[in-house]
């Protein structure tokens, strides 16, 4: 070959690397090289970074005036100068030489066989580096190996069996990319959360991931919710934190040389990096700020304190502003025979849970509390309505005092650190237009504390409703034998009863050992006494005689919507007429309340099994325990004790507490889409969406047929179910400005027409995968009747 085809033929090489995504066995990177990713997004080139004179290969985001590195393969390992090169070598491991062939980077794979003059290294555009093998199998990826970047779609993996972790590490500093002081990823937990280190030693920690938030972050945006990361478990327990879901291509999770944290995008009008959110933010993020049993509060002066029933260990410190000794306990815990007497739980709201959490599976909130105060080693406890009971045997550490969201831990003392007696201490929140529930039960509570008035039949509260004898009741469910039983949830069981006229119905029993279900009883009474429509459940009357308190509706033969809805056996009674109606139905109940009744209510825990059906499979909106009143023009509220149930709660109602009658849309949306693909909201795919990710993506992919219910797909109705799915996703829209009132969802499903409006994309598209389910029993359906109780979680 002559000397000139030689030049031609390098020259037409040189030119294919530096303007392909991809380099093989005969191409090679040099210093003025490079690869870009097919969409122009990512380059990976030889650079050197500011007040350094030191080579590096990496990648970086493509054709922005500031550089930002989001991968450094040599980062340990710098060229002096610019003789290197970044090249496939002979057993098809990509290398980082310098110019006397000495290797400076490998990627170091020896299990595989390859014939190297077939394989290739691709620049993504997710920005992953492959190394494909001959038959194009993944050899190697730049995402399994991550330096202190995380991108959209990446994950760090723990794996369960061999103890491997990947984690991201910051650099040295701004100038140096080796190997920092920090690193990020999971914790070994018992309940997945995030942690950073400094030199091997915690120093933040995210709380516990409960599919939805985490609990130990203060979440005041939703930004860090729905652009976030989310920890996802496989079958085989292995945990991996992804971040998933970007607002951009142009978006990442960095770990800076300082420890901290940042979310950021390119902003492209300011030309910069924005940051949308930071962790730590402050010094009480901090691990361990208040050393064990302190407490920290960023908005306190100073902003440490110890737990109830602790003093300092050593307040020499404490007053010098040096927190880091901790607590110690006052008085000793008398655990033992005496324990369940002497040993009392005070309820600290709003908490960072603390580091080392136990998790138990299905225990609801009391059954949590008997088996801490069953274990001497049990020093505090917690619920959350997704993981269940969490418990603390440990000493307690990294706990912080929040405004909202949080935890209501349940700190074990020794009955004298109250000051109070043994009697049931019931804890009242006063929330939205609470007034005349407040003066509800401060009378209910006064009655109950004088035995003459235990006698007399009539509360003030409850003129205009009737009033059941004990007696009777106890007649009606056979002295309340399980076999009438019908349910169990947080505020009691629910039993059938037959009164002595004939009359079938259903009695709410507040348990005797329930701490929650005082204010819901109330709160229920004063709601729907004044309520009558036919798609809402009646009440007939209630029982307040000795210690008991009871409601007493109409018995609903068919039970609860779910009841049919996920029984393979039952479902396909609800052919699309029935289900159909439903839809009206519930429509119809919601209109009432937001807007015909004399009272604007919202229910804030519309869900299958809170819909009954009778006998004609009318439905009935039921269990106004949660309901709040809006008075006037108020159209929104805030609360820091969120209830209801996970799945159905809008983001902006279980990230900030705050509710409308927008997210009653919401949760009957969610519904809908159940009513149409008979599946819960709980259902997972196989990539982890949850039922509101799935039908968003099969709806953008004009696949919405595949989601109809299978028992109802070749009726002849599925141009009117489609449009009830778009209707669905108009509902379940992630920000409530943009949802449609009850309304104008009653008008969308009754127009002729279904070119709507394109909806946006929904809140919470992904769960935590758990293929045993057990950490969403605290979701079941606590009736079978449907009358259900849904365990509240303090926030």
């Amino acid at each position: 070959m002559s000397p000139l085809r030689v030049l031609l033929l390098m020259s037409f090489l040189n030119i294919t690397c530096n303007a392909s995504d991809s380099i093989n066995t005969t191409t090679f990177l040099k210093n003025e090289e490079s690869i870009v990713s097919s969409n122009g997004t990512f380059r990976l080139a030889f650079f050197s970074l500011p007040n350094s004179t030191n080579r590096y290969v990496g990648i970086y985001y493509n054709k922005l005036p500031v550089m930002k590195v989001v991968w450094v393969a040599n980062r340990n390992s710098p060229l002096n100068d610019s003789s290197g090169s970044f090249q496939i070598s002979k057993d098809g491991n990509l290398q980082v030489l310098n110019g006397q062939k000495h290797m400076l980077w490998s990627s170091n794979v020896t299990n595989f066989q390859v014939a190297t003059n077939m394989s290739k290294a691709q620049l993504l555009d997710s920005g992953n580096l492959v190394l494909f093998s001959s038959d194009n199998n993944i050899i190697w990826q730049s995402f399994d190996h991550p330096t202190n970047t995380l991108l959209p779609h990446m994950s760090l993996v723990y794996n369960k069996a061999t103890g491997k972790n990947s984690t991201i590490q910051s650099w040295k500093n701004p100038s140096d990319p080796s190997q920092g002081r920090f690193v990020a990823g999971l914790g070994p937990s018992v309940l997945p959360e995030v942690f950073i280190w400094d030199m091997g030693r915690p120093y933040y920690r995210s709380g516990p991931w409960n599919g939805y938030i985490y609990l130990g972050i203060e979440v005041k945006t939703p930004h860090f919710q729905t652009h976030g990361i989310t920890i996802q478990i496989d079958g085989h327990g292995n945990t991996s934190v992804e971040y998933s879901d970007p607002s951009s291509p142009l978006t990442n999770y960095e770990l800076s040389y300082q420890g901290i944290v940042v979310q950021q995008y390119w902003d492209d009008a300011k030309r910069d990096w924005n940051a949308l959110w930071q962790a730590p933010t402050n010094e009480c993020d901090v691990y361990g700020r208040c050393g064990e049993y302190g407490s920290c509060n960023s908005l306190s002066s100073p902003i440490c304190r110890c737990l109830k029933g602790f003093e300092p260990k050593i307040r020499q410190e404490w007053s010098k502003g040096n927190w880091s000794s901790g607590c110690t306990r006052k008085k000793k815990l008398l655990c033992g025979i005496q324990a369940a007497k002497e040993d009392v739980f005070f309820s600290l709201p709003n908490m960072k849970p603390p580091a080392n959490t136990n998790g138990l599976q299905g225990l609801d909130q009391n059954a949590c509390r008997s088996q801490c105060l069953s274990n001497c080693s049990c020093l505090a406890y917690a619920f959350d309505i997704s993981l269940g009971c969490m418990t603390w045997s440990g000493k307690l550490i990294d706990t912080q005092q929040f405004s909202s969201n949080g935890v209501d831990l349940y700190l074990r003392l020794e009955h004298s650190e109250l000051g109070i007696n043994k009697r049931l201490k019931i804890i009242v929140t006063v929330t939205a237009v609470s007034g005349a529930t407040l003066v509800a039960i401060v009378y209910f509570l006064c009655r109950r504390k004088a035995k003459q008035a235990e006698k007399n039949q009539s509360l003030e509260r409850f003129e205009e409703l009737p009033l059941f004898k004990f007696e009777k009741l106890a007649a009606a469910t056979s002295n309340f034998q399980d076999s009438n039983k019908l349910g169990q949830g947080g505020f009691g069981p629910v039993y059938k009863g037959t009164l002595d006229d004939g009359q079938e119905v259903a009695i709410k029993r507040l348990s005797g050992t329930s701490t929650q279900g005082v204010e819901e009883f109330m709160n229920e009474v004063l709601v729907i006494s004044k309520l009558q429509h036919r798609n809402l459940v009646k009440l007939l009357g209630c029982c307040v005689e000795r210690h008991e308190r009871m409601l007493i509706y109409d018995y609903m033969p068919n039970k609860s919507l779910d009841a049919f809805l996920f029984d393979p056996q039952k479902k396909g009674i609800l052919d699309w007429k029935k289900r159909y109606s439903i839809i009206e139905g519930i429509c119809r109940g919601l209109l009432y309340l937001h807007r015909d009744s004399r009272l604007k209510i919202i229910h804030r825990d519309l869900k299958a099994a809170n819909i009954l059906l009778d006998e004609n499979l009318t439905p009935k909106i039921s269990d106004f325990g949660m309901a709040r009143i809006f008075r006037g023009s108020q159209s929104e509220a805030d609360t820091t004790r969120v209830v209801g149930t996970y799945g159905y709660m809008p983001p902006e109602y279980a990230i900030e507490g705050r509710f409308s009658e927008k997210s009653d849309v919401f949760s009957f949306g969610v519904l809908l889409l159940e009513i149409i693909t008979g599946k819960r909201t709980r259902w997972f795919d196989e990539s982890s969406l949850s039922l509101l990710g799935y039908v968003w993506k099969q709806w953008n992919e004009d696949n919405d047929i595949s989601l109809i219910d299978p028992v109802i797909a070749y009726q002849g109705f599925e141009a009117e179910i489609s449009k009830c799915i778009h209707v669905g996703l108009l509902c379940v829209q992630e920000y409530a400005q943009d949802r449609p009132d009850i309304s104008d969802v009653i008008a969308k499903l009754s127009s002729p027409s279904s070119s709507f409006e394109k909806p946006k994309p929904p809140g919470f598209t992904r769960f935590m995968r758990d293929t045993s389910n057990t950490h969403m029993q605290s979701h079941q359906t606590c009736s079978i009747n449907g009358l259900s109780i849904t365990n509240i979680s303090g926030r």
